[in-house]
């Protein structure tokens, strides 16, 4: 099996606005960061999100429409805090607002359009070009700019033919620079896992994407890589536990695909108001963890979890508390749909 990438959260201060380092010509003014936020909303809906999650973001466009004056005047006087006060803007919706006003995208936006593959996202670091992304994505497996900055650190990324020891180390950087103006990342190597979703919650999205899209009871995009014929094949699931809000896709990435892995390993997202984040989540291929699904870069973690869950009085999980499992995370689903027009990455 591949080496582990390393996963990461970021938090999301509300002292700070989103970083400054990429910015546009101009911020874009409320009328097209309302449009961006009136795509979101469409978005979401079309891959079945919670309808309340839909709302927020059409009733922060219409907030934005009626403001008398720019967003980007609050932001500069106020930052995030200003947006924050306006009806019907919280945390999250405050933090998609300012991206878009001071760099003109939104990372939210760009992953529900399909646009944010991992080598697109490699590409926006200096001395990377769009090849070099690509190669370093189907050699090393990583996908985020966390994983990226790890393989600069412990020696993996200069091992990616056309990575020399200066533009390795113009990498490093790079991202350590980005990373200190956001204020907001971890250490890549170092990720307080007491801040992170416990892997049973991981686990427990990724079984019930799998369970569902296998029912045939989610809605299919189409991606847009590795799809000639235009399919809407991939199921997208969105789910909340508590406040936490994920979103889980098989992998459509050239290694995956290379694998034979495009229907095993579900990508989850985390992008709500206290966290952003990205984990894999594959079937162990050695060892203890064989043939059971772990949370890659977290083995330890799974191992934990199956250890705890086989010494529970009840034992592994019967027939019937799986039936009811099943149930559970049937519940409420939507029948299945194909979302016209809509592709994925």
């Amino acid at each position: 099996m591949q080496s582990a990438p390393v996963q990461y959260q970021l938090r999301l201060p509300l002292s700070k606005a989103p970083p400054k380092s990429e910015p546009i010509a101009a911020p874009l003014g409320n009328e097209a960061v309302a449009r961006r936020l009136d795509e979101i909303g469409e978005l979401l809906q079309g891959q079945g999100a919670d309808p309340f999650r839909v709302r927020a973001y059409h009733a922060g466009a219409q907030t934005l429409r009626d403001l008398d004056q720019p967003a980007a005047e609050i932001l500069e006087r106020e930052d995030l805090p200003g947006l924050v006060r306006l009806p019907g803007i919280g945390r999250s919706l405050a933090h998609t607002i300012g991206q878009i006003v001071r760099t003109g995208r939104s990372t939210l936006l760009e992953r529900l359009r399909g646009n944010n593959t991992p080598e697109r996202i490699f590409a926006t670091v200096p001395d990377i070009g769009p090849g070099l992304a690509r190669r370093i994505h189907d050699l090393l497996g990583i996908e985020t700019l966390a994983d990226l900055a790890a393989a600069a650190a412990d020696g993996r990324l200069g091992r990616v033919p056309g990575m020399g020891p200066k533009r390795v180390r113009a990498v490093r950087e790079s991202l350590a620079g980005r990373f200190r103006r956001r204020r907001a990342a971890e250490p890549p190597a170092e990720a307080d896992a007491s801040e992170q979703p416990p892997v049973a919650e991981l686990l427990d999205v990724d079984r019930q994407y799998r369970l569902l899209a296998e029912l045939g009871r989610l809605p299919r995009i189409a991606p847009r890589r590795f799809n000639p014929t235009g399919e809407a094949w991939m199921p997208v699931l969105h789910t909340q536990r508590g406040q936490r809000h994920y979103t889980a896709l098989y992998s459509n990435t050239a290694r995956a695909h290379e694998l034979g892995t495009t229907r095993d390993w579900t990508v989850i997202y985390r992008d709500d108001g206290q966290w952003h984040g990205r984990w894999t989540v594959i079937t162990g291929g050695y060892g203890r963890l064989r043939e059971k699904r772990i949370v890659r870069g977290r083995e330890a973690e799974c191992a934990e979890h199956y250890r705890r869950q086989a010494d529970s009085p009840s034992g592994p999980t019967s027939a019937s508390s799986g039936a009811k499992t099943a149930q559970r995370l049937t519940d409420g689903a939507t029948a299945v749909s194909v979302v016209p027009g809509l592709k994925h990455g």
